[in-house]
C-alpha cells in the first residue's frame, strides 16, 4: 500500500464498515515499522482491496481487510490473507490472530478454509450488540 492508494482504500472501507478507519489510520500503519499495509491491484491499475496487519516479534495481528463490493467473491480476500500468512512467516511469525463480526459468514468460512480456529468471543463488541469472534491462525 502506498499513500497514492488511499483514495481509493478509503472507499472500500466506507463501502464495509459502519465506522470505517480514517486516512490517518491507513497513514500510521504505512508509517509503523509494524505495520504490513498491501493492496491487491487488479490488471487495470484499480484497486481491488487491502488488508493492514501488525506483526511484533513473532505475533501477528490482522487489523483490517476489506475489498471492493464489486469484486468479493472472486478470490482476492483469500489472496490478501495469504499474502499476510506467508509475510508474517517470512518475518518469523508463529502466530496470526484476528477478529470478526459474527455474523460476517463468508469471512469466517474463508479464515477457516485457511486454517484460522475460533480462540474466543468478544460479547457484543460491536455497536449494533453484535459479538466479535476472535481467531488465530497457528499453522
Amino acid at each position: 500500500m502506498r499513500e497514492e492508494d488511499l483514495e481509493a482504500v478509503l472507499e472500500i472501507e466506507s463501502a464495509s464498515f459502519s465506522r470505517p478507519w480514517t486516512r490517518r489510520h491507513f497513514s500510521d500503519e504505512l508509517a509503523s515499522p509494524f505495520g504490513y499495509p498491501v493492496v491487491a491491484v487488479m490488471p487495470d491499475g484499480s484497486v481491488a482491496g487491502y488488508l493492514c496487519m501488525k506483526q511484533v516479534l513473532d505475533e501477528a495481528e490482522i487489523l483490517d481487510v476489506a475489498v471492493s463490493v464489486s469484486l468479493r467473491g472472486r478470490g482476492v480476500g483469500r489472496l490478501l490473507v495469504e499474502t499476510a500468512l506467508a509475510a508474517a512467516r517470512g518475518r518469523g511469525g508463529t502466530v496470526v490472530s484476528l477478529e470478526v463480526r459474527v455474523g460476517n459468514r463468508e469471512a469466517i468460512a474463508l479464515y477457516e478454509r485457511l486454517g484460522f480456529h475460533e480462540m474466543g468471543r468478544r460479547r457484543q463488541y460491536y455497536e449494533n450488540g453484535e459479538d466479535a469472534i476472535l481467531m488465530e491462525y497457528t499453522g
